[in-house]
């Protein structure tokens, strides 16, 4: 017997017209391209939208065609996302990070009809617009006052807007029509494609405050410094405005002292983005003595957080909460606020839960496999590689089955590639990527774990554990570090601050300095590029030399 209620299609401009409703005070608050900070509400957002998607309708586009975006956090790119989904469009979100070859790659895959970009950006399609599609077109994201000189033909974006009319009857389809598209940042092979829905999307910003409680509060600000060409901005263009907070979008200046002071100045509560980011933060913090005014949560992703930084956090007052998640999964899968329990502990015990991924967002189920295939227990204990499923999972990349065959089981599971254990109450702990860990003597030795206890020494800013060839052991870990200062500790400097939390066969065979470590396009270090840096070493057994 079927149920007698109404069914509506989820639609993401449903979103913004309940956010012009019931939050017309929140909007949104842009450091832009052109040194200004700019202001607008939801419901003005609203309708600049609707001239959007009449000045697209214009333009010739229709549902399923991919529009394309090349811009940094602000204002105009948050309206390309709902203006491009909203008549049916894909929002097709482009990283400037990639390199030109991929950056190509992924343009002609995905058959971009149009590309929107930023003014800092135009350098960068010059450089590749031989090798661009023919007939793709452009519209640069300012006014007519800031139009540059471009050796290339483009529509401006103010100009477009102004001529159209304030309102759009915006079109009801169903609720799995494709609304945007991103790309993996192609660490191996090419970049592959997630091509999220309507559907998945309204789901994911329904799921990720339900259960990331500490960082959503209405009137609040909200700072995504992780980019909105990285998974959508972790759902926050979504997840705000449904929320009822104001979006403070910081531009191209994500330096530490520029985060500060946009921060203060603006009263942002909860920031959300990579590391590396919050290092830079972090030491502006030590040097102003304190931290932004109004400043009280942390969400992060992308990579592990190190103990000492989150410590460094909590001890001043600020929450901090792990993520985890994948292009593949929306992004969020894991949320790292504490059960009641833990959060009155403690402070040690609530920063070692608090350096696991997370607990698992509602409406995602996790599995953990062993070579074989075979589930293994969630004990906390029992490590394998982690699958997950949920209505904001992939069922397979955009126009590629055979990297659909690769990533998907015999039962419909995505594989993530992480070696993961979970626990019976579903926290998830990243034992490392599988490419990643380190296989000695027959036993694996995380890469991660070793990292974050090297991380905790004084002299070590940064570091990196990859895996070299060893003719007894088959693989032996190596540790590659940029010191903190002038100082370098000795390998038996960091191998002693390390021991306590490790047996001796685990522990690095050799620390290499580097002035600085190679990054992805999505701000995690680049194990493959160290590999390939380091591809001549040779191991301190095989040179006759003692590490």
């Amino acid at each position: 017997m079927q149920g007698q209620m109404m069914h509506r299609p989820l639609r993401i401009i449903d979103i913004l017209l309940h956010a012009a409703e019931a939050h017309a005070a929140e909007g949104i608050v842009s450091a832009r391209v052109e040194g200004d900070l700019h202001r607008q509400s939801y419901p003005q957002t609203l309708v600049r939208v609707a001239q959007l998607a009449q000045a697209l309708t214009a333009l010739g586009v229709e549902q399923g065609d991919r529009v394309a975006t090349l811009a940094w956090n602000g204002h105009q790119h948050f309206e390309l996302y709902y203006g491009v989904s909203g008549i049916g469009a894909v929002c097709h979100t482009l990283n400037p990070r990639l390199s030109h070859e991929q950056l190509l790659y992924i343009i002609a895959h995905a058959d971009d009809r149009l590309l929107f970009l930023d003014l800092s950006f135009v350098p960068l399609i010059e450089a590749i617009l031989p090798d661009l599609p023919q007939g793709l077109r452009f519209v640069i994201l300012t006014d007519r006052a800031h139009m540059p000189d471009c050796s290339f033909d483009a529509l401006c974006y103010e100009d477009l807007l102004a001529a159209q009319p304030p309102d759009f009857d915006w079109p009801t389809f169903p609720e799995d029509t494709a609304a945007g598209l991103c790309y993996t940042s192609g660490t191996t092979g090419n970049p592959k494609g997630a091509l999220y829905t309507h559907r998945s999307t309204l789901l994911h910003a329904l799921q990720v405050p339900l259960c990331q409680t500490s960082s959503f509060r209405a009137g609040a600000r909200v700072l995504p410094v992780v980019p909105l060409f990285h998974v959508n901005a972790w759902g926050l263009p979504y997840v705000a405005p449904l929320t009822g907070m104001t979006l403070v979008m910081p531009g191209p200046n994500l330096d530490g002292a520029s985060l500060f002071r946009l921060m203060e100045a603006e009263g942002v509560y909860s920031a959300w983005g990579v590391p590396t980011v919050w290092a830079g933060l972090l030491a502006e913090i030590k040097a102003q003595g304190r931290i932004p005014s109004g400043f009280a949560d942390l969400v992060v992703g992308g990579s592990a957080m190190p103990r000492v930084m989150i410590e460094a956090y909590e001890t001043r007052g600020v929450i901090v909460s792990q993520a985890w998640g994948m292009t593949e999964t929306s992004p969020i899968g894991a949320y790292g606020v504490l059960s009641p329990a833990l959060q009155t502990a403690l402070l040690p015990e609530r920063i070692t839960a608090k350096c696991c991924a997370g607990r698992r967002l509602f409406g995602v189920d996790y599995k953990i496999v062993d070579d074989a295939g075979q589930r293994l227990p969630h004990d906390g204990q029992a490590a394998g590689e982690l699958y997950i499923r949920g209505n904001t999972v992939i069922s397979g990349y955009f126009n590629n089955p055979e990297a659909t065959r690769a990533a998907m089981d015999s039962e419909g599971w995505f594989g993530t590639g992480d070696v993961a254990s979970v626990s019976p109450e579903g926290r998830l702990t990243i034992r490392d990527r599988s490419k990643d860990l380190v296989k000695s003597g027959g036993e694996w030795i995380s890469s991660i774990d070793l990292e974050n206890a090297a991380l905790s020494h004084p002299g070590i800013a940064a570091c990196a554990v990859i895996a070299v060839p060893h003719p007894k052991w088959d693989e032996r870990p190596v540790l590659v570090a940029v010191a903190t200062g002038s100082e370098r500790p000795t390998l038996a400097d960091v191998c002693t601050h390390m021991a306590s939390h490790f047996a001796k066969w685990q522990l690095p065979d050799d620390l290499l300095w580097v002035e600085a470590l190679p990054m992805t396009a999505t701000g995690k270090v680049s194990k493959l590029t160290l590999r390939d840096q380091f591809a001549d070493y040779i191991h301190p057994d095989i040179r006759g030399d003692s590490a």
